[in-house]
């Protein structure tokens, strides 16, 4: 249970959030993503108070400024990685044409355009992941919310996938948010912010 908790992130910022098990980590990704609501207190993410959102009004809201990466990727096995990563533009008004396009060019940005039509079993664990990358960034959203991003996977691939994570900040200007246990991972975030007992510490 969170209480009382106080959090600003700047716009443009990569900011790591550790701390133990049922320390609310995913609890603070929920209430930015707007997929858990909060019982009081204020939200204002992108310029707005979403606490203040409901039903569709909020989806709106989150499709348009939020990409989620989990730590198990969520692909859906019977869709190629093209087609798992078109599935937020489903939500747009756009021709099957274009959503092909800006899939195609997600995944080049994550370094798979050479496995469009692969489907989840036939990749590694970091190409899995890169796949859930490419998916999160595909709508252009403002806030990417990482919820231990690299748990499941190698050193390797977990490196490979921090510093897509750190391009995707420095040169295309997303807001991060990472939950880790990591200390490695945290490192590469701009900020490290601990939760214990649902208070922050630097």
């Amino acid at each position: 249970m969170l209480s009382k908790l106080s959090l600003r992130v700047e716009d443009g910022e990569f900011v790591a959030l550790m701390g133990p098990s049922g320390s609310g980590k995913t609890t603070v990704l929920n209430l930015v993503g707007g997929i858990d609501r909060p019982s009081g207190g204020r939200i204002n993410v992108a310029g707005t108070n979403i606490a203040t959102l409901k039903g569709r009004a909020l989806a709106t809201w989150r499709s348009r400024n939020i990409g989620y990466i989990f730590q198990l990727y969520n692909l859906i096995p019977v869709l190629t990685a093209l087609q798992n990563v078109e599935l937020p533009l489903l939500l747009y008004k756009m021709s099957g044409e274009e959503r092909k396009t800006r899939a195609r060019t997600a995944l080049e940005l994550v370094g798979l355009g050479d496995r469009l039509g692969h489907y989840p079993r036939q990749l590694s664990g970091g190409q899995e992941q890169r796949v859930a990358i490419a998916r999160a960034m595909v709508s252009d959203p403002k806030v990417l919310l990482a919820d231990e991003p690299t748990g499941d996977l190698d050193r390797k691939s977990a490196d490979e996938i921090l510093e897509l994570l750190v391009r995707l900040n420095k040169e295309f200007g997303k807001t991060i948010i990472m939950v880790t246990h990591d200390p490695a991972a945290a490192e590469r975030a701009g900020r490290m912010l601990h939760l214990e007992k649902g208070d922050l510490t630097a």
